[in-house]
């Protein structure tokens, strides 16, 4: 055998008993033969450069330095699920998914607590591994993940030749407090909880540390075109025979009763499993009957998280102090006794607006009740007021900005409070300044938070437009700042004109608008132009554009200050309207609504939609009196009754690429 012949033999064996070990846990080997094995490969890997193979079973010792990782948009969006909190708001959901469709069938998987990723296989293997980031795009992180062990780098069996596995990587509770343990020993700082070491570990630059820190990845979805199944639960059978590690503890439901089971099960036994879990998520099984339900702008309509209930602590609360964000918003802030909740150290928790303080009737001094279940920030949710301590006094809201002084002021219908002083509170401007050079804005990497302080305080930076008015002569006497630092941020900010009409939009931090609101608006008015002349009637029109939203929009450009920083980006060169390659192809569809439904079998769903875009209309996500036509695929449902109903225009997908066409 020569060489190339041993080193593919040995590779060929070396996947087989990863696999049986890790996915199977059947080893056929010591782990003494094996570690053998793996240095006689490595030995010949080295010697012979010429027969490399980014899938060699040796780059799961990692050894691979990463310095910064690449930002990676998203082919399909990685989408956030919808929680429910309660049983009476999972049948709220079912209800919905019952008027939409007919005879449902459901998948219930467990929730793993670890963070998502997507990886891409191509012809049989692993060529990329991205994290979610904002569910449009996240960090190129593949040297890492290859090191996961019980991950397949070259498929079992059949394969699509092309798809992305969405899964979640966490660490077994076991290697978890090993490595606390280790840490212990050593004198170091103790991890808070799996799931943020193993979010954290993702991001190691050294992989052969991450190989270290034993992840594992759970697969939930694949996601492609031409998968070749069709159900949920089939894909999860299929990932089996792919080579991926399938906890065997989902379940096809085809009730409410046996979904209520379901949870009930688990919610008793989560705490015997080896890894950790947060709730339940329940999924309806046909991808036909997905796609007839559809997604709202950030979560599928054909999917829910059901949150076990919330682990809860009770601590002192302290004091509260006010936090003012980058649109003048006012957040209360409790400052508590620190206590130790679902593995982290807690010692602040939100306590949202004035209304929820009167609710809970807080005082200083209270003994309070801390959760943290589905919150990034945990919250109080109640007081022990048998024992309040005597003479506390009820707390009365600031009415002032803590920052600038200026009144606060509480529109009808609002919920929160705010400083209306934009150009003269310090926390609202570098707060906007931070938002402009953010990843999904204006991506400005040279300038992070301490940097933007900085420039502010240095009087150089006031508003957004000013980044474009600096020179690295500027910037060098400021603290801490080196040549190459100044030049970087020169050439970043100067880079940054590059970016699209939509990021531009969204950086400028109009209240409410949010990056996929931005996307939005930037698509349906082309330019900033038109965007600013836009009436409330013309706005929500706009799919997912609301009274509020519209009537944040006309405030915004109503301030004489607002437009002249749009014509100082627009003198510097930024993007004010769409780019060549966004630009509607013609207006065939200009001031028509669509809406798809069923089985689609000349198009994807995401095809047809671009088409209508491409053509100047307007995609819709529920049958309304506004829609124009709905296309009906195959086991069209309840959406094509609605629109008879209506006496909407119903047309297949021929006709509807006829009206493309012959216009």
């Amino acid at each position: 055998m020569d060489t190339q012949q041993r080193i593919l033999a040995l590779r060929e064996e070396l996947h087989q008993h990863n696999y049986r070990y890790y996915v199977l846990d059947q080893p056929s080997i010591s782990d003494f033969e094996f570690d053998l094995k793996l240095k006689e490969l490595q030995k010949l890997e080295k010697e012979h450069p010429e027969f490399s193979d980014p899938n060699s079973p040796t780059v799961r010792v990692g050894g691979s330095i990463t310095k910064n990782f690449p930002t990676i948009s998203h082919e399909y969006q990685m989408y956030s699920l919808d929680n429910s909190y309660s049983i009476e708001e999972l049948k709220q959901w079912i209800a919905r998914v019952y008027k939409n469709i007919e005879n449902p069938t459901f998948v219930c998987e467990l929730k793993y607590d670890g963070a998502s990723i997507s990886i891409l296989y191509e012809n049989g293997k692993l060529t990329q591994a991205v994290t979610r980031g904002d569910g449009t795009q996240g960090d190129d992180i593949t040297a890492n993940v290859k090191t996961i062990t019980s991950l397949p780098l070259i498929l079992r069996g059949s394969y699509p030749t092309k798809f992305y596995m969405r899964g979640e990587i966490t660490i077994p509770i076991k290697t978890f407090d090993k490595i606390n343990e280790q840490r212990k020993d050593e004198g170091l700082l103790l991890y808070a909880n799996p799931r943020n070491t193993a979010s954290g570990s993702l991001k190691l630059q050294d992989s052969a540390e991450v190989a270290k820190r034993g992840l594992q990845c759970f697969p939930y979805a694949f996601v492609g075109e031409n998968l070749g199944f069709d159900e949920q639960w089939t894909m999860i059978e299929k990932a089996k025979e792919l080579g991926f590690k399938i906890p065997e503890t989902a379940s096809l439901c085809s009730n409410l009763e046996e979904i209520i089971a379901y949870i009930t099960k688990w919610e008793s036994k989560r705490h015997q499993l080896p890894f950790e879990i947060d709730g339940i998520v329940i999924k309806v099984n046909s991808f036909a009957q997905q796609e007839e339900l559809g997604y709202t702008s950030k979560s599928p309509r054909w999917a829910v998280a059901y949150k076990f209930k919330a682990e809860a602590a009770e601590t002192t609360l302290e004091s509260i102090t006010y936090q003012v964000g980058r649109t003048g918003a006012i957040t209360p802030v409790a400052n508590l006794h620190p206590v130790q909740l679902a593995g982290t150290i807690i010692r602040r928790a939100s306590l949202h607006n004035e209304d929820i303080i009167k609710k809970l009737d807080i005082r200083i001094g209270d003994q309070v009740y801390v959760e943290k279940g589905g919150e990034i920030i945990p919250k109080i949710v109640g007081v022990n007021t048998d024992v309040r301590p005597a003479g506390t006094e009820e707390i009365r809201y600031i009415e002032n900005c803590p920052s600038c002084g200026t009144k606060l002021v509480r529109g009808e219908g609002e919920a929160l409070h705010y400083c209306l002083n934009e150009d003269g509170c310090p926390p609202q401007i570098i707060g906007r300044l931070e938002h402009f050079v953010s990843r999904k804005a204006m991506d400005i990497e040279s300038i992070g938070s301490e940097t933007a302080i900085l420039l502010h305080e240095a009087g150089l930076v006031n508003n957004v437009a000013d980044f474009y008015t600096l020179t690295k002569e500027m910037i060098l006497p400021l603290e801490r700042m080196a040549e190459k630092s100044a030049q970087n941020i020169i050439d970043a900010i100067e880079n940054s004109k590059q970016q699209s009409f939509e990021r531009l939009l969204y950086g400028l931090g109009i209240r409410h608008v949010g990056n996929t609101v931005a996307k939005k608006l930037a698509l349906h008015f082309g330019t900033m132009e038109s965007l600013k002349k836009a009436t409330y009637d013309e706005l929500i029109l706009v799919e997912d554009i609301g009274e509020k939203i519209a009537q944040s929009i006309i405030a915004y450009f109503d301030k004489e200050e607002h437009l002249e920083l749009i014509d100082r980006l627009k003198t510097y060169g930024l993007s004010l309207e769409l780019g060549k390659e966004q630009t509607p192809i013609s207006d065939k569809l200009t001031g028509k609504t669509f809406l798809f439904t069923g089985s689609l079998t000349k198009f994807t769903r995401a095809e047809a939609q671009k088409l209508v875009e491409e053509h100047g209309g307007k995609n819709l996500s529920a049958v309304s009196k506004n829609l124009d036509y709905l296309i009906a695929g195959e086991k069209a449902g309840s959406k094509l009754k609605k629109a008879e109903e209506l006496k909407i225009t119903v047309l297949t997908e021929g006709e509807f690429l006829e009206l493309i066409n012959n216009n």
